[in-house]
């Protein structure tokens, strides 16, 4: 795992300027690999690479060439089918120095071009410059496990791992994206292609891009498709996952570094435990975390991650969250250079911090939602198809001001808020229900939330939101609740869930793997009918049916919280002050983006129990503390 830089003057450059801007390009993400550097330097591109030792420890340095060095590259990831490409390539007569997954995507570029992409299993963001056609070719893995970021502007193009590399070119003009500032407050992240920067691009998963002449161009290279296979038993697709599983697992395990897994007490992470063990020649080190502080109706799940513990003999470790985040907001802020206003961001800085501090690789149960139909959101999306039969009349006039009347819980419990959410979605389309389930911000607050300064805000919500709708209609899928898992995999597992999961993780040098996210395993969960992903509206019907030898009952059956902490009550008690403090008017005022008296009506409404909005309170406080760390 690790980090790549690079940059190229459409007109040449001078060789020293090169140099110092890859240095701190490079150093800028020292943490992404602290094990070793390297460089290429060319007429008018420089590449940049940081290292963390995985595999091939003495050798795989980079930047790595090909034969007779026309072809150069940098690269991120872990590539699990290595071995058997690199047999193949050598048979063709490419002849290798290392024993590098990185040299073996270098020759299979060579081999098959740009379609070298598809023949790869595993997480990757690399780079491969062509000196004699003096093109750049960028890739990244299928679901994004690994970020890649581009710019161009000012005679040059630049990429690299993370955005804090662009950011230090001081030509660079920082302004927001106003579209991409609603996409934040909406879903809690910017969404891809865009950043909250303007001229930033994130490089979509499954995405190639060639730069060569001055202009670039993306080329998507596989998507998915739901082809539900009724023709299978339930039993047929459990055995098969099971099998696929344990496969997937097991190429995972690759590494000559110490290797652990993240356990949070649910399912998902409980099997890749399951899976690690029978595989494993010795114990598995395991991971948790836990909540202090106030933490009102939230349940802490320790207790069912140190079931599967004991049941597999693990070296377990737990560690305890508390609300006291001086100078944690901050540093969270600069792992991922835009606001970002996940909350599981919390526990996930501190899980990786403590898995480092035993572990240079972890596997992680990410992926097992979508793969089978985990989020309440789903079940919700199910109801709501029978609740949009009921007369107009009487949901507007009748249940919707009834549901209207109830004050969210102040224990933290969250039943309150969905319901309200369920009852207020627009049961127009499928895609407009189910975007109505993910939004952050309550139509309420919504006309007068941006400040006037900013241009043509009151359609930015809108085109935000189409954006999403757009990718639902997009769907290679009859069943809408397949379309629903396809935008989760398009939008929310690449830009949130696996953002927060490479950010932390990094931050601390630690590289994460996540055996559900296996393209071959998701193409074929992709066959199973949705009708058994989520039987007689129980979530992870079929998943639940394969763990059951797998892990102890009482995980089977408790409801799970996901990897997120008790933010509502902390923001209302442990946080108040920190609260009122970050997003007083006098603030608020350094940028004029947002409109204050809203502000403080969704802060009120909080603390009043009128409205549940921690999520777009963390995203608030997130934004302010992003904009005076980058944009002041």
């Amino acid at each position: 795992m690790c980090g790549i830089a690079g940059i190229i003057h459409e007109n040449g450059g001078e060789q020293t300027e090169l140099r110092r801007s890859i240095n701190k390009m490079t150093d800028a993400i020292k943490h992404r690999g602290p094990d070793d550097f390297g460089y290429f330097y060319g007429n008018g591109v420089a590449l940049g690479h940081r290292r963390l030792s995985i595999i091939d420890l003495s050798g795989g340095h980079q930047p790595i060439f090909n034969e007779d060095n026309s072809h150069v590259i940098v690269f991120n990831g872990e590539i699990y089918n290595y071995l058997e490409l690199k047999n193949e390539l050598e048979s063709a007569g490419h002849r290798f120095t290392s024993s590098s997954d990185t040299e073996t995507i270098l020759h299979a570029y060579e081999q098959w071009g740009a379609n070298c992409v598809a023949r790869l299993r595993g997480m990757f963001a690399f780079a491969i410059w062509n000196e004699t056609e003096r093109s750049l070719f960028l890739a990244r893995d299928r679901f994004g496990k690994k970020p890649l970021y581009y710019a161009q502007f000012d005679g040059k193009f630049l990429f690299a791992s993370e955005m804090k590399s662009i950011l230090t070119d001081p030509s660079f003009q920082r302004r927001v994206d106003p579209q991409s500032l609603a996409t934040y407050f909406l879903f809690a992240y910017t969404s891809a292609p865009r950043t909250i920067y303007e001229g930033i691009y994130k490089l979509p998963a499954a995405h190639t891009l060639i730069f060569q002449g001055g202009k670039a161009a993306t080329q998507k290279y596989w998507d998915l498709r739901f082809a539900p296979d009724r023709n299978k038993s339930e039993s047929d697709f459990v055995t098969e996952g099971t099998d696929l599983l344990r496969d997937s697992v097991n190429v995972r395990l690759m590494s000559e570094v110490p290797l652990g897994a993240f356990l949070s007490g649910g399912i998902d992470s409980g099997l890749v435990v399951a899976l690690m063990s029978e595989q494993m020649h010795e114990s598995v080190k395991t991971f948790t975390i836990g909540f202090g502080g106030t933490i009102g109706g939230y349940e802490d799940e320790r207790k069912y991650a140190r079931m599967v513990a004991e049941r597999y003999n693990t070296r377990h470790k737990e560690y305890e969250v508390v609300p006291k985040l001086e100078g944690l907001l901050e540093e969270i802020v600069e792992g991922f250079d835009e606001p970002f206003a996940d909350d599981s961001s919390i526990p996930s800085y501190y899980v990786c911090k403590m898995a480092r501090e035993n572990v240079t690789v972890a596997l992680s149960g990410l992926g097992g939602d979508e793969a089978f139909s985990g989020y309440e959101r789903y079940l919700g999306f199910m109801m709501a198809q029978y609740y949009k039969k009921i007369p107009s009349c009487f949901r507007n006039l009748l249940i919707g001001p009834f549901v209207e009347m109830f004050p969210e819980g102040l224990s933290g419990g969250r039943w309150v808020n969905r319901v309200k959410r369920f009852v207020r979605s627009d049961v127009t389309s499928d895609a407009s229900i189910y975007i109505d389930f993910l939004t952050k911000v309550p139509h309420k607050y919504r006309a007068g939330f941006f400040h006037s300064s900013v241009i043509g805000s009151g359609d930015l919500f809108l085109s935000a939101q189409q954006n999403y709708i757009d990718i639902f209609s997009g769907a290679d899928a009859e069943d809408p609740l397949n379309r629903v898992f396809y935008t989760d995999i398009k939008t929310y597992l690449t830009d949130d869930i696996l953002t927060v999961t490479d950010r932390m993780s990094m931050w601390h040098s630690l590289e994460v793997r996540v055996p559900f996210l296996d393209h071959k395993f998701f193409e074929w969960s992709a066959t199973i009918p949705p009708e058994i992903k989520m039987k007689w509206f129980r979530k992870k019907y079929l998943l639940k049916k394969a763990a059951r030898n797998f892990v102890p009952e009482p995980i089977l059956n408790h409801k799970k919280q996901g990897f997120v902490g008790p933010m509502a009550t902390w923001l209302r008690n442990d946080l108040k002050m920190l609260v009122h403090e970050r997003l007083s008017e006098k603030n608020l005022g350094k940028h004029n983006l947002l409109n204050h008296e809203v502000v403080h009506s969704v802060i009120k409404d909080h603390e009043m129990g009128r409205e549940r909005n921690d999520t777009l309170l963390w995203a608030l406080l997130i934004f302010q503390v992003w904009y005076e760390k980058y944009m002041m």
